[in-house]
């Protein structure tokens, strides 16, 4: 594993479904009003794993057991490409769904279809393509 990566992000998985929140609408951000995944940056020494579930504690108030991370791929970070971004997947259930607190860090939040996802011209492009890759590892219950 890369000790020099930029960030983490996590897509969480329920029935075809998967867990996304509408970024702000505001030129001060990347990806304005686009729909994004839980997750970003690494802070301080933060191994892959803690700084997804980091994020997604503070985004969505979810505790997630790293052990239900099912899939992981490291890319090139769209952000400076001579560093790494970690991409990670997991199942949730309707009892984590239930839990959702979501945070200051965005308009909403849904559970969208992972084709909408795919389709749309409002997701962050490159985790589009990273969702992709996920769904062509043919995990199950994606």
């Amino acid at each position: 594993m890369s000790k020099s990566f930029t960030g983490s992000k996590i897509a969480l998985f329920h029935d075809n479904h998967v867990l996304v929140y509408l970024r702000e609408d505001s030129d001060r951000i990347p990806f304005p009003a686009a729909w994004d995944l839980p997750g970003g940056g690494r802070e301080n020494d933060e191994t892959p794993d803690e700084c997804a579930l980091r994020e997604l504690f503070e985004e969505f108030g979810l505790l997630l057991d790293p052990a239900r991370i099912v899939w992981r791929k490291i890319y090139p970070s769209w952000s400076d490409p001579a560093l790494v971004a970690h991409f990670m997947v997991a199942h949730i259930g309707p009892e984590d769904i239930a839990a959702v607190v979501f945070g200051n860090e965005g308009q909403r939040w849904e559970m969208m279809p992972v084709a909408t996802y795919l389709a749309h011209e409002a997701c962050v492009p490159h985790l589009r393509d990273r969702l992709r890759d996920a769904a062509a590892a043919n995990l199950p219950a994606l």
